[in-house]
Parts: structure tokens; sequence; C-alpha cells
């Protein structure tokens, strides 16, 4: 029997997708101006006078109301503020403290090392986690399950301070397979996005198994069995299939703090991204570069976020009524 097409077409379908996706949009237009605000707000929540933090306390009166004039704090914070949201739709940040370089230049350097961390550590999470949890629900108490939830709890329990370090002495110093660190090629990457990826599938291992232990009892999943189709079948074409949402909302919250920069392992590696980019900005006192960088990673992690949220629409139609 042929499905027939709802009143409309498929131009009414497409309009109400649009439409049910406008408050999700405007939703996160308010919350990037919210972002922008509070960065904006940084520089005068902190206590004391940060011209004094950034130059110290020994500094020239004459240099303070250098810096001062320089990033603009002797004007109205009414002024000031006008003048921010200008310079960010022109994608101006500013200009570094430290390196006198273009801020944006400093961050655009910095977000291809952090993109490629993110994709190489959220990939290895996916590829240990999906089968981890998908076999750990179909056998449920049984040694699979238990070795798979083992392995769970100790990526979850397991520091990345700790882990990196040990990866560095055992493959690094001891077997000599790998760079002890920075950014020299393919085999760089391998231990750093270790050290991230086996901390995310932990979490997204037990993830998966909850969700698809949720979903095996469905009415669905109980018709598929009744048809003859194979426990593998059920598992991957129909469990997993709808059991995608909360799996893909944790993906999108890993990935997000990914981009936002992995501060503790990028420090360990010396890894050249946005996480140790920040860490210089901050014992520098380069404050300009701070407030970019902070910026730069709420503004990722919203993104990121977003389109999570869009994608929900398309796996699940059942959301645009939401």
């Amino acid at each position: 029997m042929r499905r027939r097409m709802p009143a409309g077409g498929p131009k009414q379908a497409l309009g109400g997708v649009v439409f049910s996706l406008l408050p999700r949009i405007g939703l996160s237009l308010s919350m990037l101006l919210g972002v922008c605000t509070l960065v904006f707000l940084l520089i005068h929540l902190v206590p004391g006078d940060p011209v004094e933090v950034m130059l110290g306390e020994g500094a020239r009166p004459a240099d303070q109301e250098a810096l001062r004039h320089a990033l603009g704090l002797d004007r109205p914070l009414a002024v000031q503020y006008l003048e921010y949201l200008g310079r960010l739709a022109r994608l101006d940040l500013g200009m570094s403290l430290h390196a006198q370089r273009p801020v944006l230049d400093l961050l655009s350097e910095r977000v291809g090392p952090t993109l490629e961390l993110a994709v190489a550590s959220l990939s290895l999470a996916i590829v240990l986690a999906i089968p981890l949890g998908v076999l750990a629900a179909h056998y449920r108490g049984r040694g699979v399950d238990r070795a798979a939830m083992t392995f769970s709890m100790l990526g979850a329990a397991i520091p990345n301070f700790w882990l990196g370090p040990l990866l560095i002495l055992v493959f690094s110093l001891w077997l000599g397979w790998t760079p002890v660190s920075g950014r020299e090629g393919a085999l760089s990457l391998v231990l750093p996005a270790v050290t991230l990826g086996t901390g995310l599938a932990a979490v997204l291992a037990r993830m998966v198994r909850s969700s698809v232990l949720e979903v095996l009892g469905e009415d669905y999943v109980r018709t598929a069995r009744a048809k003859g189709l194979g426990p593998l079948a059920v598992l991957w074409r129909h469990a997993l299939r709808n059991a995608w949402l909360p799996i893909l909302t944790l993906i999108g919250l890993q990935f997000g703090a990914l981009l936002g920069g992995a501060v503790i392992t990028e420090t360990v590696f010396s890894w050249p991204g946005l996480g140790s980019l920040l860490v210089e900005a901050i014992q520098t006192r380069d404050y300009p570069l701070v407030q970019g960088a902070v910026l730069l990673i709420a503004l990722t992690y919203l993104a990121v976020n977003t389109l999570t949220d869009l994608l929900y629409v398309a796996i699940d139609p059942r959301v645009r009524a939401v």
C-alpha cells in the first residue's frame, strides 16, 4: 500500500520543519548575545583594577593610564559595550598584549590542532563505546556486561593528568613508539587522543547501554523479534536506531567540550591548541587574548549544542511537535 502524502504536499512538510526550528534558532541567538555580554563583563567583574592585575602592582601610573586608554576602560560602560559588539561584528578581538599580534590570528592558529584532537578523540570514543554499550545491553548481567562496565568505571575514574604521563612513560620513553610531546606528525596525535578518547568512551558506553536497554522492552522490538529477525538485526536496526537521541546529546556535549580545548591534556602533551593557549594567556596576564579565547570556547560550545538540537528534528520527527 502506498503512503499518502500529507495535505499540502512536501512544501507544507518542509514549512513545518522550518517553523519548528525557529524557536530553537531564536533561543540560540539570545544565548549568543548573553555569552558575548558575559565575556564583556568579565573584565569589570574581576576584583580590583584589571589594569593593575595585568601590569603588576609596581607599574607606573602613566603606564596604567596608557593601558587603560588602550583597552578603552576610561570610557563609559555603555559606550564600551556598544563598541565591543561593533568590534565583534567586524571579527576584531583586539591585540595581544604579550605577542603584539591580533588575537584573531593567534586563535585561528590554534583552532586546527584542537579540532584535529577533538575529532580523533571523539572518533575513538564512538568506535569503542557503541559496540561495548550495545553488547553490554544485549548480554545484560553476563560476563560481557560486567567487563564493559568495568572498563567504563575505570575510564571514568582515571584522570587525564595521571593517564597522560603514564602513556608517555610507557609508549614514548620505554618503548619509543611515539613522540613525547608536541605536534609532529600522525604519531604525536595517538597518545593525546587515547588519553581523551578512553575517558569519553567510558561515559558514552554507559549511556549507550542504558538507552538500548530502555528501548529493548518496547512493542516494536518485540514485534521485530516475533517476525523472526535475528538478535543482531534487532539490536542494530531497531533498538540502537531508536536510542540515538540521548546518545546524540552526550556526543554533542562531549564534542563541544573538546572543541573548547582540553586544557589538561593539551598542557600535558604540549599540544598547540586552544586549551594550552588559554593557559599561556592567563600566565602572562594577556587579558585581550584571555577574553578572545573564552569567547571562542563559549561560542563553539553553543554552536555545537545548537547543531545537536537541530539534528534531533532530522533523527526523530516527534521532536518537531515539542
